[in-house]
């Protein structure tokens, strides 16, 4: 469940997570092109909330075995107005009897710019657990740097300066940079790189844009979306041969309704279940549940 989670982060945000030393494809500065981060013309406000529902299939096994929410307020951050978001991942009842995981992301982001500030991570996984939480140190006088202290039940305390640019998020931030993206700029299957940190490390990333596509998505409705998709590297969860395809609401919202990635046994999914506190109308509904 905690790697569907972060699935989900890294879907909604239109991307996988690739080790920092794989040269991408495309170039933008390490930045993805965006319309604008100015408040006043963001793809949301606070108040905005979503909940999603993550869906396992695998042989017989055809269950949804967890949900998430996200949500987002204005708040003071050491005097200035900002943007924090709470992303908050949990296994169902019934799958608790096997493996219960919470999983608890924040972040918080200058509400003008979108630049992070602050990132918490707070992680259990059966017995496994692991905390993040960064600081960004935008002022150094020498450099800039992310102040990192990693906490897993497996490697115990860690305290790490992690590289920080202009380009480099946490997934929450990541998440609502990209709802800003420039599809004027953008070309289809074209790679478009960006960086995100977690834990004691920095990845490199990026998206693909695949084109418009008409979705029926259970429970919610049939919507107009624009979907990417990603080749995901092997390894101990990913297949490595298929993509992760996300699909995105095609209006001024840009909300993700649904992903799909195979995993090495089975498929992960997710679906939006509800939204609300939405900045503009959801005209991106064909026809409603």
């Amino acid at each position: 469940m905690t790697r569907a989670l972060v699935i989900l982060l890294l879907a909604v945000c239109h991307i996988p997570a690739f080790p920092q030393n794989v040269v991408d494809a495309g170039s933008n500065g390490g930045c993805i092109p965006v319309r604008t981060v100015s408040e006043d013309e963001l793809a949301y406000k606070s108040g905005e909330r979503f909940t999603f529902t993550i869906h396992y299939e695998w042989g017989a096994i055809d269950s949804d075995v967890g949900w998430a929410s996200v949500g987002i307020d204005t708040v003071r951050f050491n005097g200035q107005k900002a943007f924090h978001c709470v992303v908050y991942g949990r296994t169902t009842r019934l799958y608790d009897f096997f493996f219960k995981v919470r999983e608890n992301f924040q972040s918080w982001f200058t509400a003008d710019g979108i630049r992070p500030l602050k990132f918490t991570r707070n992680t259990l996984e059966g017995k496994y657990e692991a905390r993040n939480t960064y600081s960004y140190m935008w002022e150094g006088a020498d450099t800039t740097y992310i102040a990192a202290d990693v906490f897993t039940s497996s490697n115990g305390q860690l305290t790490v300066r992690l590289p920080l640019n202009s380009c480099t998020y946490d997934l929450p931030s990541l998440f609502y940079l990209a709802r800003n993206i420039d599809m004027s700029k953008i070309v289809p299957d074209v790679k478009y790189p960006m960086t995100f940190a977690i834990d004691d490390d920095v990845y490199n990333v990026y998206f693909i844009y695949r084109g418009k596509e008409q979705k029926k998505v259970k429970g919610f409705g049939t919507v107009n979306t624009m979907k990417f998709s990603v080749k995901l590297l092997s390894g101990n969860v990913f297949t490595g041969e298929e993509d992760l395809s996300v699909w995105i609401s095609d209006d001024d919202n840009r909300i993700p309704v649904l992903f799909e990635a195979p995993i090495l046994v089975g498929v992960a999914s997710g679906r939006i279940e509800s939204c609300s506190g939405l900045k503009y109308p959801f005209s991106s509904y064909v026809k409603k549940r």
